[in-house]
């Protein structure tokens, strides 16, 4: 495994990086491929499954270089679940939404294998339907067991009076043998960059509440939120967990993740802007926003690793990093420096093929990044370039 930078160190990788246009993303063609190798042997250790949860990576011309390591891909909706048949044409397509639209359901005939539905009421109305055209069919369900902790808590589905996932009581309540008689498995989501323990912890309580239920089943989908790729995850109590409930029940397993399939594979390259001083504070301003182009910062939130900087009071210069918008909260982090950051200097931020290009913004009239690949041989190659036209088409018809 390797850290977030260890592709920087290699001859040459940086500078190539440093000349491009910014603000931009890379993507790391060979990061992607290690991670797929690891997900890949995950498979065969245990017979699961996996599949790439688009909603943290959904750059499709690098589904190649993922697609021949996963199972298939992971959908939130209708326009996921197209993008993932049109480009993994061979492998499954999974679909979960808190709730669909009768329009919805008979899209995804066209491109679904299963579909996860949030409740009893959806399962019910939609799910003979979707049987009869040939889909297998999930619920999701809640296990009322949070692992989550601090900055993490908007990410927990087990939150009290949580939308997400049908509880024990409201299974007692509401469920009728005729619906029960749908489903082909049962699907829960509770973990956000956790370790197999957490897992661990999860299960129990899913064989706790649920467990009388899943002889009936065919398959298990445990959900996202895996960090499999991660340096130092537990993958050998993953696979022992995988293995016990496969051959306990009979059942074909699923994972989800997302960030495991591209984590610390890809950059954002930024120059700074202006240096400002207020109240004894450095103020670097950026052309990259927090806001725009990586609000899972500010959302989240957390401060991304930047190439040959520190935390804050590590090294001899201090600065805060920021974007351009007029968020005043359009705030990266705190760094540590070698030297005192300049204008024009290029800054590097690491991890940015997650939950970047597929949640980012035009705020502020705010350019879109150009999109790079980095392929293994270190040469580079544009994949997208936006303008004005690509900010003015989502906000009107000329």
């Amino acid at each position: 495994m390797r850290g977030v930078f260890d592709r920087l160190s290699l001859e040459g990788v940086a500078q190539a990086l440093q000349e491009l246009p910014t603000p931009c993303y890379v993507i790391d063609e060979k990061a992607l491929k290690e991670n797929g190798e690891i997900l890949s042997e995950v498979q065969e250790h245990t017979g699961c499954r996996i599949l790439l949860a688009q909603k943290a990576f959904s750059n499709f011309d690098l589904y190649p270089a993922l697609e021949p390591y996963l199972a298939g891909t992971e959908a939130s909706g209708v326009f996921e679940a197209r993008l993932g048949r049109e480009e993994m044409p061979d492998k499954e397509v999974h679909v979960f939404s808190t709730a669909y639209r009768a329009r919805d359901i008979d899209a995804l005939f066209n491109y679904a294998d299963h579909i996860v539905f949030n409740s009893i009421g959806q399962l019910a109305v939609f799910g003979p339907v979707a049987k009869s055209n040939g889909l297998s069919i999930g619920l999701r369900i809640n296990p009322e067991c949070s692992t989550q902790e601090g900055n993490h808590s908007i990410y927990d589905p087990c939150a009290s009076g949580s939308r997400l996932g049908v509880t024990r009581a409201q299974w007692d309540k509401l469920m009728t043998p005729d619906v029960y008689a749908l489903l082909d498995g049962i699907h829960f989501h509770t973990l956000c960059e956790q370790d197999a323990y957490d897992l661990e912890i999860t299960l129990a309580a899913v064989e706790e509440k649920f467990g009388t239920f899943l002889p009936d089943m065919k398959w298990l989908n445990m959900g996202g939120g895996h960090h499999i790729t991660r340096d130092g995850y537990d993958i050998p109590r993953l696979e022992r967990l995988i293995k016990t409930y496969t051959e306990k029940y009979g059942l074909q397993v699923y994972l989800e993740p997302g960030e495991a399939c591209a984590l610390n594979a890809g950059y954002l390259i930024t120059t700074i802007l202006d240096v400002t001083e207020n109240n004894g504070i450095t103020n670097a301003i950026l052309d990259a926003s927090a806001a725009c182009h990586m609000p899972d910062v500010i959302e989240m939130p957390y401060r991304p690793p930047l190439y040959g900087a520190g935390e804050a009071g590590e090294k001899p210069f201090q600065a805060r990093l920021g974007g351009p918008s007029c968020l005043a909260g359009d705030v990266i982090g705190n760094y540590g420096f070698d030297k005192a950051p300049q204008i024009g200097d290029r800054l590097i931020f690491g991890d940015m093929a997650i939950y970047t290009t597929c949640k980012n913004n035009t705020f502020n009239g705010m350019p879109l990044p150009d999109i790079y690949v980095l392929h293994p041989d270190n040469t580079t190659t544009l994949l997208a370039r936006y303008g004005y036209q690509d900010f003015k088409y989502r906000l009107g018809s000329s």
